[in-house]
């Protein structure tokens, strides 16, 4: 599999569009941030590096690296779009407290089987699926029984 660079790369060419040093900046970023990062915090790391570039032209960019399968954004129900590095890696289903907003990524291959299983009982071939499963962590559970 070639680096997320190149695809990004090979992404812009075919839609007749170059990598600019701010794009390139940004993908840069992005890539280094680690977890789930939301356009706001992309763009204030992206701004201490180089003043210069603009909001609009971070969430221009975000949009292109979701739409080439870089980033996938992630929904934890708290109101904020929230990216994290998709190529590449693997497929992974999130736990999110509601209390305090943590989430854990979970790989469980009994959880992907049944969701396979499901579909086929209903004829349905898989192309992508997304889970989120909502509840109160150990930590917040701890401090509402004291």
């Amino acid at each position: 599999m070639k680096p997320p660079e190149k695809a990004f790369l090979d992404y812009l060419a075919s839609r007749n569009l170059k990598m600019t040093p701010q794009r390139r900046l940004i993908l840069e970023t992005f890539i280094k941030a680690d977890g789930h990062i939301s356009s706001e915090e992309l763009y204030n790391k992206v701004k201490a590096k180089d003043p210069s570039v603009g909001q609009a032209t971070v969430y221009r960019t975000l949009k292109l690296l979701s739409e080439s399968d870089i980033a996938e954004a992630v929904d934890f129900g708290d109101g904020v779009a929230r990216y994290e590095l998709h190529y590449g890696q693997e497929h992974h289903d999130h736990l999110i407290c509601e209390r305090c907003g943590k989430n854990i990524e979970i790989v469980d291959p009994t959880i992907e089987k049944l969701q396979e299983d499901l579909a086929e009982k209903y004829g349905f071939e898989l192309q992508r699926h997304k889970m989120y499963l909502f509840g109160v962590c150990d930590k917040c559970k701890k401090k509402s029984e004291d």
